[in-house]
C-alpha cells in the first residue's frame, strides 16, 4: 500500500492524463512503479464525477477496475444512508467501501466485511485518509461471519451481481451471497436489512423470493435507473411500498410511492388524439410498473395499454418525469414521413410501443441525432401508429 514520493509525484501530475498514453512512458520514469500509478490515476479519473468526496481525498487508494464499476455513486450512497440509522450496521459486502461509508456517519460503529485480503487492505487505509474511525475491517465471507456475530441494529449487502460469463445477474441465485438463501439468518441478527441490487432485477419476482420487504426503493439518477434498493424488516406482513426517486438534471428531486394494491385499483383514461402537452414519466416510475396510478393521480390520457406516454392540456409543472408541447402528430405513411425528413433537419427520436427500434426509424427517416424538436414513434388506443412531434417544455 506504500508509494514512494516520485510515483505520488507522477500521479498528481498526471491526474488528467490519458493512462494508455501514459503506461507507453514508463521507461522514460524508473522511480516510478508504473503500474500501480496507472491504477491510481485511472481510479482517480472514474470518481471525479461519480464520487467526489473519495476523489477530494489526495491520499485515497484505488482498486481493480471490476470494484470500481460495481461501486455505487455518491448521490445513491447518500440516498441510502438517509433511510437507516443506528447504534450497530453490518455491512457485509464491503468492495470498494463507498457505502460503508457514507452509511456510517449514521450509526456509532460499523463493521465492514469483505472476504478480498487486498480491498481489506485498502479500505482500512482509505477510512482512515478520510478521517472515519468508527469502521472495523473484518477479512472473511458474509456467510461465515454471520455464522459467528452477535445481533446489529441493520445489515446492508450489496451481491456481486456478474455471473463467470460477465453478464450481470438478474437472479438473486446468479448473486454472491445468495440473499435469497440467507434472509432467514439476516433476520436472526438484524430486525432490519438493505439490500442493494442491480436495475435489472425484475420487482415481481423479488417481492416472490424475499419475505418480509418493507419497502423496495427504485433510484435514478439524470433519469437512468442506478440501483434498486431492497428493505427487509423482520416479521413485516403487509404490502411493501414502492417509492421511486430521480435525482433530475437540474437538481430537483421527483418522488412517487404508491403499493402493488394502488396500481391495481387505478383508474385509466385512454385517448387515440394527442393534446397540448405530452408526458413521459422518468425512468423510476417506469421501471416500477406504475402506469396505472400516473393517469389516475395526475388526470392524463394513456396513449395505449402499453405506451406509457400520456397527455393532457393542462401542464402539470410538478409532473415526475419529461413534458413536451405537441406540435403535431404525424401518420406513419410513406407520404408524410417524406415531408417529415423536408421538414425536419435533426431531431432526439424516442421509441415507445412501436416495431422499429430506434436505429431503424432513424435509417429510414434519415434525420440525425440532435437539435431542439424532438419526435417520439408510439402507438394510439386505437392501435395507430404515429410519430409525434414536440418540442421540450421540462
Amino acid at each position: 500500500m506504500l508509494m514512494n514520493q516520485a510515483t505520488r509525484i507522477f500521479i498528481d501530475e498526471h491526474t488528467n492524463d490519458d493512462v494508455a498514453l501514459l503506461s507507453l512512458q514508463a521507461a522514460r520514469f524508473p522511480d516510478v512503479d508504473m503500474p500501480f500509478a496507472i491504477r491510481q490515476i485511472s481510479g482517480k479519473q472514474k470518481v471525479r464525477e461519480k464520487i467526489p468526496t473519495f476523489y477530494n481525498c489526495r491520499e485515497l487508494l484505488y482498486p481493480l477496475k471490476l470494484s470500481l464499476e460495481q461501486s455505487s455513486s455518491e448521490i445513491t450512497a447518500k440516498h441510502k444512508s438517509a433511510l437507516c440509522e443506528g447504534e450497530v450496521l453490518y455491512d457485509l459486502t464491503g468492495g470498494f467501501g463507498v457505502d460503508c461509508f457514507f452509511l456510517s456517519s449514521r450509526f456509532r460503529q460499523v463493521f465492514y466485511v469483505e472476504a478480498q485480503t487486498e480491498l481489506c487492505q485498502l479500505a482500512e487505509h482509505n477510512f482512515s485518509a478520510l478521517g472515519r474511525a468508527n469502521i472495523s475491517i473484518i477479512n472473511d465471507t458474509a456467510e461465515n461471519f454471520l455464522n459467528n456475530c452477535g445481533d446489529a441494529h441493520w445489515i446492508y449487502l450489496d451481491p456481486a451481481r456478474r455471473l463467470e460469463s460477465g453478464k450481470k445477474a438478474v437472479l438473486l441465485s446468479d448473486c454472491e451471497p445468495n440473499v435469497a438463501l440467507l434472509q432467514d439468518k439476516l433476520l436472526e441478527k438484524s430486525t432490519r436489512v438493505m439490500i442493494k441490487l442491480s436495475p435489472m432485477f425484475d420487482i415481481a419476482a423479488l417481492r416472490h423470493e424475499l419475505k418480509h420487504i418493507r419497502e423496495i426503493h427504485i433510484v435514478a439518477v439524470a433519469n437512468e435507473c442506478k440501483e434498486i434498493i431492497v428493505m427487509m424488516k423482520k416479521n413485516h406482513m403487509e404490502q411493501p411500498a414502492i417509492i421511486t426517486t430521480n435525482y433530475s438534471k437540474s437538481g430537483t428531486i421527483e418522488k412517487f410511492e404508491f403499493t402493488t394494491g394502488d396500481e391495481q385499483g387505478a383508474e385509466i383514461t385512454f385517448t387515440t388524439a394527442l393534446r397540448q402537452y405530452l408526458y413521459e414519466p422518468n425512468a423510476a416510475i417506469m421501471k416500477s410498473g406504475a402506469f396505472g396510478l400516473i393517469s389516475e393521480k395526475f388526470r392524463l390520457s394513456k396513449l395505449h395499454i402499453n405506451s406509457h406516454l400520456y397527455t393532457s392540456d393542462c401542464l402539470i409543472d410538478d409532473f415526475p418525469g419529461r413534458i413536451f408541447c405537441v406540435q403535431t402528430t404525424i401518420d406513419f405513411s410513406k407520404k408524410s414521413l417524406s415531408n417529415l425528413n423536408d421538414e425536419v433537419k435533426k431531431a432526439n427520436l424516442t421509441i415507445r410501443n412501436f416495431p422499429l427500434t430506434v436505429n431503424e426509424l432513424r435509417k429510414k427517416l434519415k434525420i440525425p441525432e440532435g437539435g431542439d424538436v424532438y419526435l417520439f414513434a408510439t402507438t394510439l388506443a386505437d392501435n395507430k401508429k404515429v410519430l409525434v412531434k414536440c418540442s421540450k417544455v421540462k
